[in-house]
């Protein structure tokens, strides 16, 4: 009988294996798909959501990704990541829940004002709100992450952005400035964890098929953002969680300050 061989597959670690990941926004849409991918890889995670509203949507992906584990690989927590306090909470959780300081951060927490108003027509307590979350609250993870990821090589931190802040599409002002705000910060906060071995990225997807896209559009908007890619459809979840997966893991390492936007040709 010939000895049975054992493949390349079957044998390697996985990459992120027990590596400490806080995904923000990720009881739904592509935070979720994200945190489901890196939980595949090896990771343990940190689910962040916002509202009361999401906490049932937390848990169970929480119960999910535990369910075949023997020890704990993921943990809810709330937090309005607007709120420094609350952000240096999630961070502290996150350390008490392993016991080390997290080796990744993704921050995926979004929204966008589903009226679509030209600028002159935007509430300014909208345009304030969208700040709050998407800028503010991604400066506010950023802040935290630059000082509490573990340094000394594998730490990672990649923001959400948008392909819409490389197009200027009518109707998106306040989103699409507050996410080149989170591009502008990404290259910078690269630059000056120079030393670290922290790498700082941003993944900038086009539309994607989520609850948050398709809020408060029309039939004729899903179909143009169908027409207007070369390929003739929309993205799913699950085209954008194997980037971050490969930003955060070590064969990512010698990509650092980046915007990359993956839209299938969008723009």
């Amino acid at each position: 009988m010939e000895p049975q061989q054992t493949t390349a597959a079957a044998t390697a670690p996985l990459p992120l294996l027990d590596r400490v990941a806080i995904v923000t926004g990720a009881s739904r849409g592509i935070g979720k798909q994200i945190a489901l991918h890196l939980s595949s890889l090896g990771a343990k995670l940190v689910i962040n959501y916002t509202t009361p509203s999401s906490k049932p949507l937390a848990d169970n992906l929480v119960a999910h990704l535990n369910a075949a584990a023997t020890t704990t690989r993921a943990v809810a927590f709330q937090s309005d990541i607007s709120d420094p306090t609350q952000v240096t909470s999630l961070f502290d959780f996150a350390e008490h829940s392993f016991g080390t300081q997290p080796h990744i951060v993704v921050t995926s927490a979004g929204v966008i004002d589903t009226k679509y108003p030209a600028i002159a027509d935007t509430d300014v307590a909208d345009f304030d709100r969208i700040f709050a979350v998407n800028a503010r609250g991604t400066f506010l993870c950023m802040k935290e992450a630059a000082r509490r990821v573990k340094r000394g090589g594998g730490g990672r931190i990649v923001t959400v952005s948008s392909s819409l802040a490389a197009v200027y599409r009518a109707r998106y002002g306040a989103y699409t400035a507050s996410k080149a705000a989170v591009e502008a910060m990404t290259k910078i906060l690269a630059k000056e964890l120079k030393g670290t071995g922290i790498t700082v990225n941003s993944v900038a997807p086009g539309p994607v098929e989520t609850e948050m896209f398709y809020e408060g559009k029309t039939e004729e908007m899903v179909k143009r953002a169908v027409d207007e890619s070369p390929l003739g459809r929309l993205g799913k979840v699950e085209d954008v969680a194997p980037l971050v997966g490969f930003l955060v893991g070590d064969s990512g390492e010698w990509v650092n300050g980046q915007i990359v936007r993956i839209n299938g040709g969008y723009v």
